[in-house]
């Protein structure tokens, strides 16, 4: 991912630090989020028009390739492999379930929205993805949607948009709360990881199927 063009003004200023997780529930009112942010919860996803448009094409995508699929010089029959390895994931510890899918996604090879698409920000459903590959925002995507084929709740997932500190670039990863605690997925980093420990990423929004939530990070306290 190159670009987030959704909350263009947004200001990448200050420190992560500890904080309890307790994700918002209320339009209006800040509480203590991952990353060392603070966030707000909002409904309507009209913001965001390549996740939405993203799901809608995934709800057709899987309805048209549900079915089987005869390998051919055309067709890999990518999405009949993933429907497989979802199905050997079921009944899995969530634990593995997130270490297994975080693996299998991040086998893709990185590939940047111009070369695929010609544009500078796409977001792909997962045939797409599983077809020609993709960049950090498309294998979060994919993750999102195969723990919700695992049973996952929505509720508990999200793609979220960071700003990479280390690289100095934007970045996408999943976020997986379990309990009082956040894991990350992300195509960087190969183990699961639990949020608290990630400390070079800033939060500017994150996303799932319901809502949006906006982070802001409080800026470092001077001596």
């Amino acid at each position: 991912m190159r670009r987030f063009r959704v909350l263009p003004a947004l200001a990448l200023t200050g420190a992560l630090f500890a904080s309890p997780i307790a994700w918002a529930q209320d339009d209006n009112k800040p509480v203590p989020s991952f990353f060392g942010s603070t966030e707000i919860r909002k409904t309507d996803l009209k913001p965001f028009p390549k996740w939405t448009d993203m799901l809608a094409a995934f709800e057709k995508e899987h309805a048209a390739k549900a079915g089987e699929c005869k390998v051919t010089a055309e067709e890999k029959c990518y999405y009949r492999a993933w429907t497989k390895f979802i199905a050997g994931l079921k009944g899995a510890a969530p634990a593995e379930q997130l270490e297994k899918v975080n693996a299998y996604m991040n086998q893709a090879k990185y590939v940047v929205d111009q070369v695929n698409y010609q544009v500078d920000d796409y977001w792909a459903t997962p045939g797409q993805f599983f077809a020609k590959m993709g960049d950090c925002e498309d294998y979060a995507i994919a993750k999102y949607l195969t723990l919700l084929a695992l049973g996952w709740d929505s509720a508990k997932l999200r793609v979220v948009a960071v700003q990479d500190m280390n690289l100095k670039i934007p970045h996408a990863v999943l976020a997986i709360t379990q309990g009082d605690e956040v894991f990350i997925l992300d195509n960087q980093i190969q183990q699961v990881m639990a949020a608290e420990k990630i400390k070079h990423y800033r939060p500017i929004y994150s996303v799932n199927d319901k809502s949006w939530w906006l982070h802001k990070v409080p800026p470092p306290k001077t001596s």
